[in-house]
């Protein structure tokens, strides 16, 4: 078989799964682990694929619109969970914190201390509606025009509101975290961060790997303006070391396998 024809086939894996692992493709094709990661790579430079850690994702469009809340705050996998239980973790008692209404963020209420007082803020009706319900959190819900597609508010009203607070920690995340920063869909979207990071002590980055290299359509921060970065070990070394080189610190979530 011809390389470029491998290669098709490779893409076609990817379409219809939506990840290729090095190890398998090498089985299926019977080539070493080697020349099926010279091959994503070759792909990677054509603009074909993200290479990640054992394998490749499909390169994402950089607008794309929300998930339905089925999906983004369904089921979520081990490595989405282990970023939302570290980054839960970093909440102290007393503290300010901001949440979004991101699937990242949606799974840390599981993980949220439960015996010690603090604040969250967030712009996520869905959010809102599950912490009002617990009884040493006092939560603020942003107001603003509330998006249909998302149940979140990120409109200017939403914005001039949030610039009325003080935090000591938030929680950002977008469809995109490179060196360059975090990216997102819309320049709504970005705005909003940018505010939430204006008023926050501790900028605190979470990308799965599937989100890490990826520019979208409108930057929210520029990477420096992060104090860290969390995401899971099947990020590329390569593209974690491009967000160290600028100074910030990473930290890779562990996957409780059990």
């Amino acid at each position: 078989m011809l390389a470029e024809e491998r290669r098709q086939l490779i893409l076609a894996i990817l379409q219809k799964d939506e990840r290729v692992v090095a190890k398998e493709l090498a089985d299926q094709f019977q080539l070493s682990v080697d020349s099926i990661r010279r091959d994503l790579t070759i792909m990677e430079e054509m603009g074909l694929l993200k290479k990640t850690y054992g394998g490749a994702i499909p390169i994402a469009k950089v607008r794309t619109l929300p998930q339905t809340e089925s999906i983004r705050y369904g089921e979520a996998l081990p490595h989405q969970h282990a970023i939302s239980k570290l980054a839960a973790s970093f909440i102290q008692a007393n503290d300010a914190v901001f949440i979004g209404g991101a699937g990242i963020h949606y799974g840390m209420l599981t993980y949220l201390p439960k015996h010690i007082p603090y604040t969250i803020v967030t712009n996520s009706l869905k959010i809102a509606q599950t912490i009002r319900e617990y009884d040493h959190i006092d939560s603020y819900l942003i107001g603003g025009k509330l998006r249909a597609a998302s149940g979140n508010m990120i409109d200017p009203l939403a914005i001039e509101q949030v610039r009325k607070f003080s935090l000591d920690i938030c929680f950002v995340t977008g469809g995109g975290l490179s060196a360059k920063g975090i990216s997102t869909a819309t320049p709504e979207g970005a705005s909003f961060t940018r505010a939430v990071c204006d008023i926050s002590r501790k900028k605190i980055g979470l990308a799965p790997h599937e989100k890490i290299g990826i520019d979208m359509f409108a930057c929210s921060v520029s990477i420096e303006q992060l104090d860290l970065v969390i995401t899971d070990a099947e990020t590329a070394e390569e593209d974690v070391q491009k967000i160290k080189n600028r100074g910030i610190e990473v930290i890779i979530a562990p996957v409780d396998h059990n």
